[in-house]
């Protein structure tokens, strides 16, 4: 009996047990359910806060970019999305879309003088709105626009523009963001060139001005481009006033040029390095590499010159080591003188040497340039100017010296040359032994027999040289010459007036060189770009 009981007791507390816990896991369950649940209309709720707050702040963003847009544009709202492409174009102007146009026209910008347009690259991954570090690689320029011819949904941009919106790498489709902005008329820049010979151009502001005709704006940061003849020289906008993005339409600019900073000074840009008369500079040339100097005639030389008291000598000392050198100079504003642009030049094989005197119509006072060409190898040379003092004879002297000639002379069957007649046979005899007489027609020079082998005559012009002179001489006036035109000839045969090589006209504000050519007996105007 008590057994019985006791296993009924221990079956009671055991069901009771077993209630207990099962009302304790539903309690823990539905308190789950309720926090779940909490959990879940907080989320809702947040997420309607973030949905009501972005909207909010949306609409506080787009009502401030119609404000911006507004007080940028002077009241004209216009902003594209566009896929940039590329057109050889110069300056800093575009070509939009004609939708553009009409929606322009419709808002009254053409009534409001010139267009200017703010242009933003648009990165593929998102909006034009860059956060954080991304910002720094948002470029950002300005520009005009040339015509609204584009295709839809594209904006053409000249290399200019390109250049400074995409640096260094393009994308695969490129998007910008075109917005329509009013720009104030600049009144200041700070330019700096990014290597050094810029400064050397002559009347250089004046190259930068006829440069920036092709311009409708400037922006701070941006890299201008300024082309002289063959030459290219890049300039960055360091600074403008009054804003940081200007016209340069109809305005007048005060200009500054800065000197180039040591870290960003191009090797591959000529460079115009000062001679001063007397003193000499050493230099390493290469094949097909030139090295230019400069020198000056002031007033006061020239004036000597002019007496014939004086005369200019430059010269070229170069080793003997299989390297060559061609030399050139030219007066200014040619500045760069090259095998077919220059007024002066010297192809002797070896050290070489430049009179320059009072009978050189195009001498005068001011700012020549010395071009050093490497015509073979590699060439160590030394190159010097000097004002040579011209000596003075004495008449009397002189006239003596010719009267003593006269006296008795008799001319050599060999070389001749008059010789006093009481030595006549000795001299003969000697000289028919030691010396011959170069048979070639005008020629009739005297040489010692051992260096007649080395005298020699171009079949083509007739002119003497040594013999290791001939192949420099047939490279340098006979190798044939394409014209621009399309007609191949000697540089004999291709030349301006008396000079002995083709006149070159660069104008500053043209890429164009044109050339007078001289084709036998006629004359042909050429175009050729540089």
């Amino acid at each position: 009996m008590d057994f019985e009981l006791r296993r009924a007791r221990e079956k009671l507390d055991k069901e009771q047990r077993e209630r207990k816990e099962r009302a304790k896991l539903k309690l823990e369950k539905e308190r789950k359910a309720k926090e779940e649940a909490k959990k879940q209309r907080d989320a809702i709720e947040a997420a309607q806060r973030s949905r009501r707050l972005d909207a909010i702040e949306a609409q506080l963003k787009a009502e401030q970019q119609m404000v911006e847009s507004l007080l940028a544009g002077g009241g004209i709202v216009f902003c594209r999305i566009l896929e940039a492409v590329r057109f050889q174009g110069s300056g800093d102007k575009i070509k939009l879309p004609p939708s553009c146009f009409t929606e322009l026209s419709n808002q009254g910008a053409f009534d409001k003088g010139p267009m200017y347009f703010q242009l933003l690259v648009v990165h593929q991954g998102g909006s034009s709105a860059i956060k954080g570090g991304e910002k720094e690689n948002n470029r950002t320029t300005h520009s005009g626009v040339l015509e609204f011819t584009a295709d839809e949904g594209s904006v053409a941009i000249p290399p200019h523009v390109w250049s400074n919106l995409f640096p260094v790498d393009t994308p695969k489709s490129p998007l910008v963001e075109v917005r329509y902005v009013r720009l104030s008329k600049g009144t200041y820049a700070k330019l700096q060139p990014d290597g050094i010979g810029f400064s050397d151009l002559p009347n250089h502001k004046a190259i930068l001005e006829t440069s920036l005709r092709q311009h409708a704006t400037l922006s701070q940061d941006d890299i201008l481009t300024v082309k002289y003849g063959e030459l290219t020289y890049r300039l960055r906008v360091l600074e403008l006033k009054p804003s940081s993005s200007i016209s340069v339409l109809e305005t007048d600019i005060e200009v500054d040029i800065v000197n180039p900073g040591v870290e960003s000074e191009r090797t591959d840009q000529y460079v115009l390095k000062p001679l001063v008369f007397g003193t000499s500079d050493s230099g390493l040339v290469e094949e097909g590499n030139y090295l230019y100097y400069k020198f000056s005639i002031d007033e006061n030389t020239w004036e000597k010159i002019v007496l014939d008291d004086a005369k200019i000598e430059v010269k070229i000392d170069a080793e003997a080591n299989g390297g060559d050198t061609d030399l050139y100079v030219s007066k200014h504003p040619l500045i760069f003188p090259n095998w077919h642009q220059h007024e002066w030049s010297s192809h002797d094989v070896g050290s070489k040497t430049l009179i320059l005197s009072s009978k050189d119509g195009n001498l005068g006072a001011g700012t020549y340039s010395l071009a050093v060409y490497g015509f073979k190898g590699t060439t160590k040379y030394q190159v010097s100017v000097h004002v040579q003092e011209n000596s003075k004879h004495k008449v009397g002297q002189q006239a003596v010296h010719s009267s003593a000639m006269e006296v008795d002379n008799v001319e050599c069957r060999n070389c001749k040359h008059f010789i006093p007649s009481r030595s006549i046979a000795l001299h003969e005899a000697y000289c028919s032994r030691h010396n011959v007489v170069c048979p070639h027609v005008g020629c009739g020079i005297v040489l010692r027999i051992e260096e007649a082998k080395n005298h020699v005559h171009c079949d083509k012009c007739g002119q003497a040289f040594q013999l290791g002179e001939m192949e420099k001489h047939l490279k340098v006036f006979h190798e044939p010459l394409r014209c621009p035109c399309g007609v191949v000839l000697e540089k004999e045969d291709m030349y301006v007036g008396t000079g002995a090589t083709p006149s070159f006209r660069l104008s500053p504000a043209s890429n164009y060189v044109s050339v007078l050519w001289r084709h036998g007996s006629s004359w042909k105007l050429c175009h050729g770009r540089s």
